[in-house]
């Protein structure tokens, strides 16, 4: 994102006590315990003011604006962790619209009776209905109808603060969601865009290392994030992640078809979320997160501690010994500009969502 400036939000606390032998506090971040204790370390005051707000029965509306890959799930996930399910709901598009495959149950229930009573549009309801059960969908679905169906949904979630994701899609979607708190009865709660810069090349790895647990569906990365048990074929001369669950009994974990190409096949999306966001960026009236996944490698130790840049893991077979050998190294990658950065775990982008959370929200 050449032409946007992002600004660095440190996660670094003055006095923090010491761990061990007097060295930095190191958090166990990868665990829900953990991540408890770094986010109370970190952000707690913060965490308290957004508690009271939510606790107070208030609400808010947040667009996740982000290319592919970008994390809007796990940093909805972490903030749902933080301040609990029955307070926050992750919504997404795709999700909804990907229900509907299954027509024959989609149809016989209440959230259809409603999308059915809220939608109005240019192409008839029973238009579209024929297009979904016939699965002929090689059309976007109208605009219209994905705002009937997200207002379905919502209305099921009870007034939770929402976080959705996959609205805006398109260009003409972007007025939608200035006055889509409107539509669904949230009119005087605070919304606002939340804006994601991540680095194509950080979208290019995740997608060619990418590896999925055929059994459970579970998704890896084979340089970026591993198991705990890796196996070598000595004739092929590859490596495989074992999936962690014990369900799936050993399951050798192994690549998507197209995902070798990492995110070529995906260019013409990732050009047009660019644009989305940079029209957003520009927008007047709506507050806006602003988020960068990354930092430049001069400036890291600054900003963030080391246990909270992203490890790279180079797999090497050991053959006398007859095991993997795994070497962990921080990741460093080029942003869109050509500056070398480390990129950032995803703990400490949510510190930085929440620190400017409190803001938005006028806490």
């Amino acid at each position: 994102m050449k032409s946007l400036e992002f600004p660095i939000i440190g996660t670094k606390v003055r006095d923090m006590p010491a761990g061990r032998h007097g060295l930095t506090r190191k958090f166990d971040i990868e665990s829900p315990q953990g991540r408890k204790k770094y986010f109370q370390a970190k952000v707690g005051d913060e965490i308290k003011s957004i508690e009271k707000f939510l606790n107070k029965g208030n609400t808010f509306i947040a667009y996740f604006l982000g290319k592919k890959s970008s994390g809007k799930g796990t940093y909805s996930k972490l903030l749902m962790e933080i301040f609990g399910e029955d307070k926050i709901a992750h919504v997404s598009v795709g999700d909804l619209v990907r229900e509907t495959d299954d027509w024959n149950t989609f149809k016989n229930t209440k959230r259809f009776e409603r999308l059915k009573n809220y939608y109005r549009g240019y192409v008839s309801f029973e238009t579209i209905v024929k297009s979904l059960s016939s699965r002929s969908t090689t059309k976007l679905l109208p605009t219209e109808f994905i705002l009937a169906l997200l207002k379905a949904h919502i209305d099921e979630l009870q007034g939770k603060a929402i976080f959705i994701d996959g609205l805006p899609r398109a260009m003409d979607q972007v007025s939608y969601s200035l006055y889509f708190r409107d539509i669904i009865n949230y009119r005087q709660d605070p919304d606002f865009f939340v804006l994601i810069d991540i680095p194509e090349s950080v979208i290019d790895e995740r997608m060619k290392y990418r590896v999925v647990c055929p059994v459970c569906q579970t998704s890896r990365n084979i340089k970026l994030l591993i198991t705990s048990k890796i196996e070598y074929d000595s004739k092929n001369k590859e490596f495989y992640l074992i999936c962690d669950n014990p369900t799936c009994k050993g399951a050798r974990m192994v690549r998507k078809e197209g995902d070798e190409k990492g995110l070529e096949p995906i260019r013409e999306r990732l050009m047009n979320d660019e644009e989305l966001i940079k029209t957003a960026f520009k927008l007047h009236g709506v507050p806006k997160i602003l988020l960068r996944n990354h930092v430049p490698i001069s400036e890291a130790e600054k900003y963030f501690d080391d246990y909270e840049l992203t490890p790279e893991y180079v797999l090497k077979w050991d053959a006398k010994a007859k095991k993997v050998k795994v070497i962990e190294k921080p990741w460093t990658v080029k942003d869109d500009n050509g500056v070398e950065c480390y990129s950032l775990l995803a703990p400490p982008v949510v510190v930085a969502f929440i620190k400017q959370m409190v803001e938005v929200l006028g806490l």
